[in-house]
């Protein structure tokens, strides 16, 4: 009412009605359903509310949505005794109110990743005002209310059941998980990730519903089941059609995971490939539980390969005391252990590349010659008291704009431009190397960048190719194919990026292709 006057005359005018005569109408709502219900013989208590105007402008500007799109302004809950009848008392809703479509969920077939369970619906009630109706039982709202462990205590003494189960191996998962995850900061955003974010649901085979994070692969099926199944799988099927393991799955999919009895291990790119913090974490436990040599000479090669990808240099350029200097910043106390940390996946290798500042965005930027003289290329960001000044965007965080950003000026040539809460900023320990930046309201500048692809020629490479590079909303300004009489195909393209992150996700998406050999930028 105060920060946004108008906004809240705005809503407050298509709303109507003051908050007292919204509570008198969930008021007539509840009397006309719990008059229904008992007469259908359900034995329910109804309870209401009326949603504040500053929670409604809140949900507005989460989904983007007009005032008409939100239906529980109006809202009124129904507690039952059995899930039977939750789905009776659902049947009274509708008989006597017009559903809205498109707007029913069941909660209570496929619960959320924390438990929540309920049916949502939302009606054409008294007066043609939608209305939205949850219904569930007294011991869902408990759980809803005081979150799972709420429901313990009034088990004790009866008999066990799956759904009692269910709830204690969820939170057995998330303890054991704590546990391995020394990083607190990197449990709570893993966490974050895993439970407040859009879901899908999934059957194994023999009909049990999983509910994994959008985007999940069978790889994290694979772990969500038991840790030895996502170390053992060799193979994934989907709908009984065998699919590539990094599948995006899709609500309703009936998922089968191929093991082998035989000693078998993680890849290493399906670090690349999981989605789950839960997932990654148990991939980067069984590396780090493997040999210590193996890890370290994983390590040192994976950061030289990224060096000569993205940096244009080498290990063996930079010299050892760059490399002591970095591995004491990401706080480990030799350079073995920086390594081993690299070859298990407890540290990126395009992270550590971008704090060496030993890219330049801009070299192979080529502007038109009839273009008048350009400012100095800032990709979106002002650098408060600063000109002439190169910018490039953290990997660690890919801050968009609007986000609450910080520079920090690299030994090499620009500056890299981080979130206020990445772990980088906030633990670096040169302050006077961070300087305040923002976002400028143009459209951030792009780069033509040259890149080789080395790889065996077949057919549909170059389709497969382009693919990637579209996905990734790259454009493609000039491509050359060169084949051999070993069947080895030279595809050199130049692709037009905004940053040295967006290409590192191409390349490295590029590289887990069939028949690719490497991928690299280009010298010319």
């Amino acid at each position: 009412k105060a920060l946004e006057p108008e906004a809240y005359r705005k809503l407050a005018s298509q709303l109507e009605t003051r908050r007292r005569a919204r509570e008198r109408y969930i008021e007539r709502a509840m009397a006309a359903l719990g008059e229904s219900l008992a007469e259908a013989g359900i034995r329910a208590e109804l309870s209401g509310r009326a949603k504040h105007l500053y929670s409604i402008w809140k949900k507005m500007q989460r989904k983007g949505a007009d005032f008409s799109e939100i239906y529980d302004a109006y809202a009124v809950r129904v507690l039952v005794d059995e899930v039977r009848d939750c789905y009776a008392a659902l049947g009274v809703v509708h008989s006597i109110w017009r559903p809205i479509p498109g707007q029913f969920d069941d909660y209570i077939a496929m619960p959320k990743g924390n438990m929540y369970q309920s049916l949502h619906t939302a009606v054409v009630a008294l007066d043609g005002k939608p209305l939205e109706v949850q219904i569930r039982t007294h011991a869902m709202h408990r759980v809803s209310e005081m979150g799972i462990a709420a429901h313990w205590r009034y088990k004790e003494g009866s008999r066990v059941d799956r759904e009692y189960d269910a709830k204690l191996a969820w939170v057995r998962q998330l303890i054991d998980w704590q546990r391995e995850v020394v990083d607190a900061q990197e449990f709570v955003e893993g966490l974050k990730l895993d439970i407040f974010q859009d879901q899908v649901f999934v059957f194994t085979p023999k009909g049990e519903v999983k509910d994994l994070p959008a985007g999940s692969t069978p790889l994290d099926f694979a772990y969500r089941i038991h840790t030895d199944v996502g170390h053992r799988c060799i193979g994934a099927k989907v709908n009984n059609r065998l699919v590539p393991l990094d599948y995006k799955l899709q609500n309703g999919d009936i998922v089968e995971i191929v093991t082998t009895k035989a000693n078998h291990g993680p890849s290493r790119d399906w670090l690349n490939i999981v989605r789950t913090s839960h997932a990654r974490e148990k991939i980067r436990q069984w590396f780090k539980r493997q040999e210590r040599d193996e890890n370290i000479v994983h390590g040192r090669e994976a950061l030289d390969r990224e060096l000569r990808r993205l940096g244009r240099t080498s290990l063996e350029k930079l010299g050892p005391e760059r490399i002591a200097e970095m591995a004491e910043a990401y706080r480990y106390a030799t350079v073995d252990d920086f390594y081993a940390a690299i070859g298990y996946g407890a540290v990126s290798t395009p992270q550590v590349v971008m704090r060496l500042g030993v890219i330049d965005d801009a070299d192979e930027a080529v502007l038109p010659t009839v273009a008048p003289a350009l400012p100095a290329r800032t990709g979106g960001v002002r650098v408060n008291g600063m000109s002439d000044l190169l910018v490039r965007f953290g990997r660690c965080c890919h801050p968009i704009p609007g986000d609450p950003i910080v520079g920090y000026v690299t030994r090499g040539k620009g500056i890299t431009v981080h979130l206020r809460s990445c772990p980088t900023a906030v633990n670096e320990r040169d302050v006077d190397r961070l300087i305040e930046v923002e976002w400028e309201g143009e459209v951030l500048q792009t780069y033509p960048i040259a890149v080789r692809i080395e790889a065996y020629d077949r057919t549909g490479l170059l389709s497969d190719i382009t693919n990637v590079v579209a996905e990734h909303k790259v454009n493609i300004l000039a491509a050359n194919v060169q084949t051999s009489p070993d069947h080895t195909a030279l595809v050199r393209a130049t692709f037009q990026v905004a940053s040295v992150a967006q290409l590192a996700r191409v390349m490295a998406r590029l590289e887990r292709l069939k028949d690719v050999y490497t991928v690299q930028r280009d010298l010319g």
